[in-house]
């Protein structure tokens, strides 16, 4: 056991099966390179350790640079995404063995390799000491990995806590008392909340908040509020819609990552406007898998178009919104939204957390019937 800063870690990977594991990777990294002289990459900060022991292994010649693309704020993703710096050199048509310390989301992942595949390498493959399959969102198999972990919190090793433990030869995980938090969290009513335009989903929100307790969390005002704020995130997001690109999930999920960490004693909390496709989803559910909880069910409103357009077409005479005024965008901001909730409700409807409530009634009649829906889940 270890203490670092104001948590507890305790042994999880000895130093020994890690030098054990370093040389059977070098073995195979030996025999698949023979002839050839690969630029083995290191991410920073965390793979300086494993890169140094492993390229110590390595009887083949090969050259080695160091680079860095994101940082972490204590236990969670800071969201700040910078630019690849280090690489110092052109690098099309070369061997690139990529070196993480561990891959979990693989979302950083992702963004390093389409980076190296623009540069036109001749081939890339990544090894990692640590992967985290349960809470992978990417598609690619890791070409190496030294030890598949669960979705634990890991130091030591090149791994940090805020900035310390690096330095430990092993690595350790959480201890089991500081996890009496996460324990505590999977008992959180965490609702997704849909609803096509002109459902009433505002005032169902503000209902289902009071009810439960609950923190609403909007992404369309955590955007407006990040970028209105000029937050690191939100000068990012700003930047690809200035561009005229759709901000990544990267961002999105780290965003919501950052609202929740503000609320550490919530209930649960109501996500509105997120997720929107599978991948977002994934994402989601592996950002609260690491929290020790989960999404517990999605309600969805279901009102018929023609009653949703009446709704609007009401609401336009008071609201001076143009996209309340005209039928024709109107319908078309249906279609997307129904385009859109198929295919989240079809990932929740498979994991048996998806309901579709009735949204047509008075306002009490639609709260009972989601309180009854979200009650009996």
């Amino acid at each position: 056991m270890v203490r670092i800063l104001d948590k507890n870690f305790e042994l999880y990977i000895s130093e020994k099966e890690i030098q054990e594991r370093i040389q059977e990777l070098a073995t195979l990294v030996n025999i698949e390179y023979k002839d050839k002289n690969p630029l083995i990459v290191a991410v920073l900060n965390g793979a300086f350790m494993f890169c140094s022991d492993i390229v110590k292994c390595l009887d083949i010649p090969c050259e080695i640079q160091f680079v860095k693309l994101s940082s972490y704020d204590g236990m969670k993703s800071s969201g700040n995404v910078t630019e690849l710096i280090g690489l110092s050199e052109d690098i099309a048509g070369r061997d690139v063995i990529l070196v993480e310390d561990i891959v979990d989301t693989g979302l950083t992942l992702e963004r390093l390799k389409f980076t190296f595949n623009k540069a036109n390498v001749s081939s890339l493959k990544v090894i990692s000491l640590l992967f985290k399959k349960e809470a992978y969102l990417g598609d690619d198999q890791i070409d190496y990995v030294g030890f598949e972990i669960a979705n634990e919190f890991v130091v030591g090793y090149g791994l940090d806590y805020d900035g310390h433990g690096r330095n430990y030869n092993e690595i350790y995980k959480l201890a089991d008392e500081e996890n009496s938090e996460i324990r505590k969290n999977r008992n959180m009513l965490n609702l997704v909340l849909f609803g096509p335009p002109g459902a009433g989903k505002g005032t169902q929100a503000e209902r289902l908040v009071e009810k439960y307790d609950l923190v609403h969390l909007s992404t369309g005002d955590i955007f407006r509020a990040n970028m209105k704020g000029e937050t690191e995130l939100g000068k990012l997001a700003k930047s690809y819609i200035d561009a005229g690109n759709l901000v990544p999930d990267e961002v999105t999920i780290s965003m919501l990552e950052s609202e929740v960490d503000k609320n550490p004693n919530a209930n649960g909390f109501i996500f509105d406007g997120f997720p929107r496709t599978t991948p977002q989803a994934d994402a989601l559910e592996a950002f609260l898998t690491g929290k020790g909880t989960e999404v517990s069910v999605m309600v969805a409103l279901d009102v018929p178009e023609q009653e949703l357009v009446k709704r609007l077409l009401l609401r336009g005479k008071d609201s001076g919104r143009k996209d309340d005024a005209n039928e024709e965008v109107i319908s078309n901001r249906i279609k997307v939204y129904n385009d859109q909730t198929a295919v989240v409700a079809d990932y929740y409807s498979e994991k048996g957390k998806f309901v579709k409530v009735d949204g047509v009634g008075s306002i009490d009649e639609i709260s009972d019937r989601l309180y009854s829906a979200i009650d009996n889940k």
